[in-house]
């Protein structure tokens, strides 16, 4: 009998298709394992479904009447357009990875989600359905690493680090280094928040306490000859202040050691609040 299938498989073609592998295995009674077009391999749960699917008893092409005991369940939705949230920021930064998405990860299942998910899919010989169910997640996983939070928030947006305990107190510009904030306290709330860059490999921004000891809201550096708007000086020529080159490129780039903030109106608000003689707490 298996001979007489194998000569139906290849009929016209010279080769084996995949519909004729499928239905050797299931008489010959091992799994069949389709391989990915990159190489890689589906997980259980789609090749069994798609041998549940294609074969039927006498493994002629007539769907069974019921699925065969044992047979893995339909894939099931975890996210589609529309939703919001940390699994979809996961998604959307590990589809990055694999140059599936382009955008920065914002956490919102939206178009260019959709278009993302649907390529990987058609690549991988799944349904192009554009949402995300268990066999398209458990695939991505695999060829994936968990993504870092640098990589989560590559556009910024990252939830503020606890607050140093040296920022409970007074006023405070808190900048924390992990998540890449500025937090404006005072007396021990947090007053606003922001985005900021620090400076490069070579150029670090120090660590420690500060205090604010000049502000100069039309600055231009006399060392880069850049224009540094709203800064606020703590330590040499280190300042908290306006960047437009942030705003452009975002972390692309690095400062040559102050504090960048890239949203103009939360800076010049930020500039109007803060005295001299204010703490500047910096630390990791």
């Amino acid at each position: 009998m298996g001979r007489s299938v194998a000569a139906r498989g290849v009929t016209g073609r010279g080769a084996l298709s995949v519909g004729a592998v499928a239905v050797l295995a299931l008489v010959a009674g091992c799994k069949a394992v389709a391989v990915d077009t990159d190489g890689g391999r589906p997980g259980e749960e789609g090749a069994a479904g798609r041998t549940a699917a294609g074969g039927t008893a006498d493994g002629i092409g007539k769907p069974p009447a019921s699925a065969a005991p044992g047979a893995a369940p339909a894939p099931r939705t975890l996210m589609r357009e529309g939703e919001r949230g940390g699994q979809v920021r996961e998604l959307q930064a590990r589809l990055r990875q694999i140059a599936w998405f382009f955008e920065y990860p914002s956490g919102t299942y939206g178009a260019s989600t959709v278009s993302a998910v649907e390529g990987f899919q058609a690549k991988r010989g799944l349904p192009r359905t554009g949402t995300t169910d268990t066999v398209t997640w458990q695939r991505l996983l695999a060829m994936t690493r968990e993504p870092t939070r640098d990589e989560l928030y590559a556009g910024g947006g990252m939830p503020p680090a606890a607050p140093d305990k040296r920022c409970l107190t007074g006023r405070v510009l808190c900048l924390a280094k992990s998540s890449r904030t500025l937090t404006w306290m005072v007396d021990g709330k947090a007053v606003s928040t922001m985005d900021v860059r620090f400076g490069s490999q070579y150029t670090p921004t120090r660590e420690g306490t500060f205090r604010v000891y000049w502000k100069s809201r039309h600055h231009v550096s006399t060392l880069y000859d850049t224009p540094m708007p709203y800064a606020m000086f703590f330590s040499g020529g280190q300042a908290v202040h306006y960047s437009a080159d942030f705003a452009a490129r975002g972390y692309a780039g690095g400062s040559h050691g102050c504090v960048n903030v890239r949203d103009e109106r939360k800076i010049a608000h930020l500039f109007a609040q803060v005295r001299k003689g204010d703490r500047v707490v910096i630390y990791k």
